[in-house]
């Protein structure tokens, strides 16, 4: 700490709190630690009656925590996303509209392991809304060596391997994204002899197409068939030169001898991610994509679950769909950690 002039005061770094007392009205904490003076502050520091500050002393290679902040935030920050102005060293970031939320898992692994920086998100890889917060970064201690800056901005540019590198996302390269979701068209396939022959009445379609029509998306198609490999083959194929953008097959996903759906999938020539997947509700979901002359249409054959369930398999891909953000084999994997609902 140094002792300076309050006149001199503008451009340092407050080391204490200090009280702003107004006889019979108030007694608040008028500047706090770690504020940095402005010329503004000086008449009120000298009507509290304050003609001298403790300050910090200014280091060469040193950052004021708000200052880092803002450096790691302009690290981190990318599409489609608001930074809340800085408070002690934090800043919080909210979605500026619905989408997917993608982190660099790697790049952000390396900035938290820089002793004195922090930056916290939400699980990457889920939907969020509107106004939504969705991460903050922090500084740590008061005072952080710029040296540590310097050292995030080599991460964040590409100082190590980033597990999203392939992906194309105006501005992409920042740690924290938002994908837009993209309008869809989507055809419901609900398949079972004993909705199709009208032995049970058909609920689980309305509850299914409210799940997709939660993004910018709409059921325009929706058929029921027979557990027929046959016909439900053709009718995916079918909604595909129709024009639709996703295609959802319900039912029919069990091992019991009746349940043809998969098969059906498979049949038409899809390009197979996965045929079952680590979470529960809905093990036995199937996510393909039917590729063709530049399409890539995901084809999903969903267990009976997604009609009953809250939350499934199905509605931990539906955000990445929406997005059109690739699933790999490797990323099904990983949903084991985290994919008990």
């Amino acid at each position: 700490m140094e002792l300076i002039n309050t006149t001199d005061a503008a451009g340092h770094i407050l080391c204490h709190d200090m009280t702003e007392i107004i006889p019979g009205k108030s007694k608040t904490t008028r500047f706090r630690k770690g504020q940095i003076i402005t010329p503004e502050d000086i008449p009120v520091l000298l009507d509290m009656g304050k003609e001298q500050l403790y300050v910090w002393e200014k280091q060469p290679g040193m950052l004021h925590e708000e200052e880092g902040a803002e450096k790691l935030c302009s690290l981190c920050k990318g599409t489609l996303i608001r930074a809340a102005p800085v408070r002690e060293g934090k800043i919080e970031l909210f979605a500026e509209q619905p989408g997917l939320l993608k982190i660099d898992t790697g790049k952000l692994t390396a900035l938290n392991s820089i002793d004195g920086l922090a930056v916290i998100t939400l699980r990457g890889n889920r939907g969020v809304t509107e106004g939504e917060k969705i991460a903050a970064v922090k500084i740590i201690p008061l005072l952080i060596e710029e040296e540590k800056l310097d050292l995030a901005a080599q991460i964040a540019s590409g100082g190590i391997h980033s597990l999203l590198k392939t992906i194309e996302v105006p501005g992409w390269g920042k740690i924290i994204n938002i994908i837009p979701y993209k309008r869809k068209k989507a055809a419901l396939i609900i398949t079972g002899n004993e909705l199709y022959k009208k032995r049970i009445s058909d609920t689980g379609s309305e509850v299914l197409r409210k799940k997709i029509e939660a993004f910018p998306a709409e059921c325009v198609e929706k058929l029921i068939l027979p557990d027929d490999p046959a016909q439900i083959s053709a009718a995916i194929l079918g909604m595909i030169e129709k024009g639709i953008d996703i295609v959802v097959c319900a039912g029919g996903m069990s091992v019991d001898p009746d349940d043809r759906t998969a098969e059906a999938i498979i049949n038409t020539g899809v390009r197979l991610v996965s045929r079952g997947l680590p979470f529960l509700p809905g093990t036995m979901l199937l996510l393909s994509y039917y590729e063709k002359d530049g399409l890539s249409v995901p084809v999903i054959g969903a267990p009976a679950c997604v009609f009953h369930e809250h939350t499934t398999a199905l509605d931990i891909l539906l955000p990445r769909l929406m997005a059109d953000d690739p699933v790999s084999r490797e990323e099904i994997a990983q949903l084991g950690e985290g994919g008990l609902s």
